[in-house]
């Protein structure tokens, strides 16, 4: 009797729909927007108790190698992948735009409270060891009464593969011929000078850690950080801090542009209150994955980010997808085959 109640109950327990069971997602990726993504897929969870999704904090650049290695069922990052990333992995990829955000200058320099302003070219300059010094002349001209002091400057930048770096890079050499020429535009370049941080947290641990140093991060970790940031000269030539309303502004010149693939850069974007650094990051996903459960699940997710999701975009310091970018990614996840 004991035997038979027991088969039943395994029968019954084989018989349930597979939308009872928990499925676990894994992701990996982009550190940029990982303070919206940890909210969205807490959040999510909370009202899906069958979904569950886990996220690694690991950089644009291994999320993208562990997406091709197919270790991880999506990645992240705020750098599109290159055609021939696209072309070595082992089927096609899309990418969708889930939030905007500002990578933004910050610096540690005792003594100096005032909000600093950065051209493009002084900027790229000080990454390429070219101006070693906070009380430079190019950096004095651009902050009239500021008492800039003789300390040298220390460069960090990313240690790992990095959408964030790929942001800051993307900008640098759009306004820096030498930039381009010696750096150039990559998840990963070889720096000329400086000491390298993991991740967003990383290297805003060491920029307050160091006297005398600057770096690059997205804007909420100077935020949450309490670094100080500086305010950056636009291709309208106004200096322009980042805000919501000034990365939103950046991305208004994408809106009636955007490619079928959604790979676009938006830096250095015209408007006289757009800010210069300022980029979507992107959730990938295989067109056509093997598990089709996951698939289902991913693509009902990501309806609900562009949607639902956009409203704890003001609260974490990213900007929300404009309207039409929306519309435009509802038509795309069509793409993705869910059975």
């Amino acid at each position: 009797m004991k035997r038979t109640a027991l088969a039943l109950l395994a029968s019954a327990s084989l018989a349930l729909p597979a939308s009872a069971q928990t499925i676990q997602i894994d992701g990996a990726g982009a550190t940029f927007p990982y303070p919206i993504y940890s909210k969205w897929f807490s959040e999510y969870g909370k009202a899906h108790s069958s979904i569950q999704i886990n996220y690694q904090s690991i950089g644009s650049g291994g999320g993208i190698r562990q997406l091709t290695n197919q270790t991880v069922f999506f990645g992240a990052s705020d750098g599109p992948m290159t055609n021939e990333q696209l072309q070595g992995a082992p089927g096609p990829i899309l990418h969708f735009p889930t939030v905007l955000g500002g990578v933004v200058p910050v610096y540690n320099i005792p003594g100096v409270t005032a909000e600093l302003k950065f051209s493009g070219p002084v900027l790229a300059d000080i990454i390429l060891g070219k101006i070693t010094k906070w009380n430079d002349p190019a950096l004095g001209k651009d902050n009239p009464g500021v008492n800039l002091p003789s300390t040298d400057i220390t460069v960090v930048h990313r240690s790992d593969g990095s959408g964030t770096t790929y942001i800051f890079c993307d900008y640098l050499a759009k306004v820096s011929p030498a930039f381009k020429a010696r750096v150039g535009v990559a998840t990963s370049v070889n720096w000329p000078t400086g000491v390298g941080g993991k991740g967003n947290e990383g290297v805003s641990a060491l920029v307050q850690q160091s006297p005398g140093s600057i770096g690059y991060v997205e804007l909420i970790y100077a935020i949450q950080n309490k670094i100080a940031y500086g305010s950056v000269k636009n291709l309208d030539g106004n200096f322009v801090s980042a805000t919501l309303d000034s990365v939103t502004e950046a991305a208004r010149g994408a809106e009636g542009k955007m490619p079928a693939d959604f790979r676009v850069s938006i830096t250095n974007a015209p408007g006289k209150s757009a800010y210069p650094i300022s980029s979507f990051t992107w959730l990938l996903f295989y067109e056509n994955a093997k598990d089709k459960a996951r698939a289902k699940a991913m693509v009902d997710f990501m309806k609900w980010a562009l949607v639902d999701g956009q409203k704890y975009c003001a609260e974490l310091g990213y900007a929300p997808l404009p309207a039409s970018v929306v519309t435009l990614e509802m038509e795309a996840l069509k793409k993705i085959k869910v059975q």
